[in-house]
């Protein structure tokens, strides 16, 4: 591959196109579990302040701890891989193009992996608390 930018033009070669569809890719997946990190610590302050007495906030923190970590490890993982995918252009033959395939293969189903045990949890967390506020008319 001769670069790993992200403009696909009309002389790429499929795998060209491939690496850099893969590129742009992570890029979303890095910024989207940013927002998620984002998300957690704002979930996760309400339920120690806010929601204390309406939930079960020790266990609903927990959780939401415990899936902040999990964020942060596949969230680490995904840069410390966007850095090594600099070596693509490093690749003489296709093999090598093959195991950087591979390898996002595998990074795109624990993303999303993460994403869907995320979501359960966020629907879980809103079930829980359906029903147990009331809205203030402000008038």
């Amino acid at each position: 591959m001769n670069s790993i930018g992200n403009k696909i033009y009309n002389h790429d070669t499929d795998l060209d196109i491939t690496h850099k569809i893969n590129s742009m890719e992570l890029t979303n997946w890095i910024n989207h579990l940013q927002y998620i990190k984002k998300e957690l610590s704002n979930f996760i302050s309400i339920c120690s302040k806010e929601l204390n007495s309406k939930i079960e906030s020790p266990v609903v923190i927990q959780r939401f701890k415990k899936k902040q970590k999990e964020n942060d490890t596949l969230l680490n993982a995904l840069l410390q891989y966007n850095g090594a995918r600099a070596k693509i252009i490093e690749c003489e033959d296709t093999e090598c193009d093959m195991v950087y395939i591979s390898e996002h293969e595998s990074y795109r189903r624990s993303y999303i992996y993460h994403l869907d045990k995320y979501r359960r949890l966020k629907d879980e967390f809103f079930n829980s608390i359906k029903g147990k506020f009331t809205l203030l008319k402000m008038t």
